[in-house]
């Protein structure tokens, strides 16, 4: 039998002090704080836990370059119990990244591009043929474990002269395969209006808070109408920050309209986890706390709503019986540079630190 894990004294974001058993691989018990005996303990006094964040928007195979990097590097070692792949890879590569996955601390899902080729060219929309239904179903046969959707990089850089005919290909995927879109949206032509448009319910528009021209947002702050219109049609607002898709001034905009994001993500990669100006998801949630959400809406938009968007509201919770999901974290008073894709530096006064993450019946310290 696995030995039981008792993470003690350990806070909730709604106040709760609890110490919390897991044993194979489960939540064995919640009792009050200091009451639990298990044979390996975390002292977790002065720190919160969360069930498992989910990062819904990463890139991470290795081998890409430049969208890509290790599993654990930006998982578990980040206190981050689940990663969600968006679109590295197509038909081609999907096997390479469950391999990895399977060895991974990190639980790994994915949206598969609809391009067979993925990420090995950042173009990969700009020639209709590698746009494959044969290979997406091939690949979905074999790997519908950890497939969640399809994803769609609509922008002028991909798609190059072929406008928004792409997503019309992957609308008719997602029709045929019954899975929802993840949709990038950056520079146009095609017209944001245009792209939003085919966007329906329970499908992700990701990088929705990007500064571009082409973005969401009059110049003086107002949702388009195309934004609300999706909004009423149930669609998915994803955070995405990477490298290039997140403004301070796009989140100010829509803030002050009360349109907020249903799940904060990363667009992590080798490069703006080293150089900024991601470096990891908490600290793209602390931009968060600095924009004015509070701490359970933060919690909540990398936990519950990830969680039941993708169909697994057990990995969003914390109950007896449910997986052993978890993520501890401080969050620590102290001056910190926030800078977003722009440019722009804030300077913070409190900020979120992982310092332990449970999956897969395994503790990881960060």
């Amino acid at each position: 039998m696995e030995k039981q894990l008792v993470l003690r004294n350990v806070q909730t974001v709604q106040g709760t002090s609890l110490d919390i058993v897991v044993e194979n691989g489960r939540i064995a018990a919640i009792t009050p704080a200091n009451s639990a005996q298990g044979d390996k303990v975390y002292d977790g006094s002065g720190q919160y836990v969360s069930s498992g964040w989910i990062d819904m928007h990463v890139h991470a195979v290795p081998g890409l370059d430049p969208y890509g990097d290790e599993i654990d590097e930006i998982g578990v070692k980040q206190g981050v119990a689940t990663i969600v792949d968006a679109g590295s890879c197509g038909a081609d590569r999907i096997g390479e990244l469950a391999q990895d996955a399977a060895r991974a601390k990190t639980n790994v899902l994915a949206f598969l591009n609809i391009s067979h080729i993925g990420l090995e060219r950042i173009d990969e929309l700009s020639n209709l043929d590698w746009i494959d239904a044969e290979r997406v179903m091939e690949a979905l046969g074999s790997y519908r474990d950890i497939i969640v959707g399809l994803k769609a990089r609509i922008s002028r850089s991909v798609v190059k002269e072929q406008g928004v005919e792409p997503l019309r290909r992957a609308r008719k995927l997602s029709l045929d395969t019954s899975l929802p879109l993840m949709v990038h949206i950056g520079s146009g032509p095609p017209g944001i209006e245009q792209v939003i448009s085919l966007l329906e319910k329970g499908d992700i528009v990701t990088h929705y808070l990007n500064g571009k021209a082409n973005n969401l947002f009059t110049p003086d702050g107002n949702p388009l109408p195309a934004l609300q219109e999706a909004i009423a049609r149930g669609v998915h607002l994803d955070v995405g920050h990477g490298t290039a898709s997140f403004s301070f001034r796009v989140a100010e905009f829509a803030r002050r309209h009360g349109i907020a994001p249903n799940t904060i993500s990363s667009d992590i990669y080798r490069g703006n986890r080293l150089n900024g100006p991601v470096y990891s998801l908490a600290h793209v949630m602390s931009k968060f706390l600095l924009l004015g959400y509070s701490l359970n809406e933060v919690i909540a938009a990398v936990t519950e709503a990830a969680a039941v968007w993708l169909g697994k509201p057990e990995l969003g919770r914390i109950q007896v019986g449910d997986p052993a999901h978890l993520t501890l974290f401080t969050v620590t008073e102290g001056d910190i540079e926030l800078t977003d894709s722009e440019g722009e530096t804030r300077i913070a006064k409190r900020y979120i630190e992982p310092k332990g993450v449970v999956v897969h019946g395994s503790f990881t310290a960060c």
